[in-house]
């Protein structure tokens, strides 16, 4: 029972980390079990041998569903990026607009009297947008399909920094994959490998190994800013959500086969109130397990 309950867990997360907008740490948390994730995840690379045994063996339990949930998102939702990009771009929309009342209400303490942290809104939403408008140039070559040297690089450094999303609140690594625009260039390619196409390999190993190295150095750093300075670090992600919006309403532009922006014309409020209802759903669901754990 308690392979089968770790498999559901990570199979979950899987289908959460695989849509931008929301987390697969958020499924922890509403599931009851993000203490114990995080806290495997830490004695992984700093405990003792005995707490490194016993976090492996926790981890590959819910590593094992996570791959399979993996699987059979990127199977699914590549295809619905090639023929649904706009209702996914207004699903999208409302996940990550509906997020950002709860996570300023989650946070109001810490962001609370530190308005001198602001600038680090401002420093995450230029970021954003700035790494939206160069993607539309000829500056930021990067071409998955065909891919150079700064395109190897590229992929590795935002690998490794979406990893970093599964310690970040209201953030998911999905997210960062889609403002960065390699989003559906990589779920296409492990769609392709899954039939036996090997020579997307290259590619998405040196996205494996960005995932390696963003869990052994960023996440870290992360996890210590947000222990000092964690004021800073919630206006930065705030600022980034907000600077997401303007990367999801372009997003169509950045497809293989480019398609117009996102407009009000082309906006699908259907499936932008079903991700308003998603997010409102997951967040109630939270807070009546910790209702339960206070009683």
């Amino acid at each position: 029972m308690n392979y089968i309950v770790n498999f559901l867990r990570g199979f979950l997360m899987a289908l959460a980390d695989s849509v931008p907008g929301v987390s697969g740490g958020t499924i922890a948390f509403v599931l009851g079990f993000y203490d114990n994730f995080i806290t495997a995840l830490d004695d992984l690379f700093r405990g003792n041998f005995k707490k490194k045994k016993d976090a492996f063996c926790y981890l590959f339990k819910i590593g094992i569903g996570w791959v399979v949930g993996f699987i059979i998102a990127a199977s699914f939702l590549t295809s619905l990026f090639e023929n649904h990009i706009y209702g996914l771009s207004s699903l999208f929309l409302g996940f990550i607009i509906i997020s950002l009342p709860y996570i300023i209400k989650e946070e109001y303490k810490t962001l609370k009297g530190k308005y001198y942290n602001i600038i680090w809104f401002f420093v995450g939403l230029l970021f954003v947008v700035g790494i939206t408008l160069l993607n539309g140039t000829d500056i930021l070559n990067i071409n998955l399909a065909e891919p150079n040297f700064m395109s190897y690089v590229y992929t590795f450094l935002v690998a490794a920094l979406a990893i970093c999303a599964m310690v970040l609140p209201g953030i998911s690594g999905s997210t960062i994959l889609l403002i960065f625009g390699i989003y559906v260039p990589i779920m296409a390619k492990v769609k392709l490998l899954f039939s036996f196409d090997f020579s997307v390999l290259p590619i998405l190993i040196i996205f494996g190994l960005g995932v390696i190295f963003g869990i052994f150095s960023f996440a870290k750093v992360v996890r210590k800013s947000l222990d000092k300075n964690r004021g800073a670090v919630v206006y930065g992600i705030i600022g980034m959500m907000v600077g997401s919006l303007y990367a999801i309403v372009m997003g169509p532009t950045t497809l293989e086969n480019a398609l117009p922006m996102l407009t009000s014309n082309s906006f699908n409020l259907p499936m932008f109130i079903l991700g308003v209802v998603i997010i409102v759903a997951l967040e109630e669901g939270k807070a009546l397990l910790a209702k339960k754990r206070i009683k």
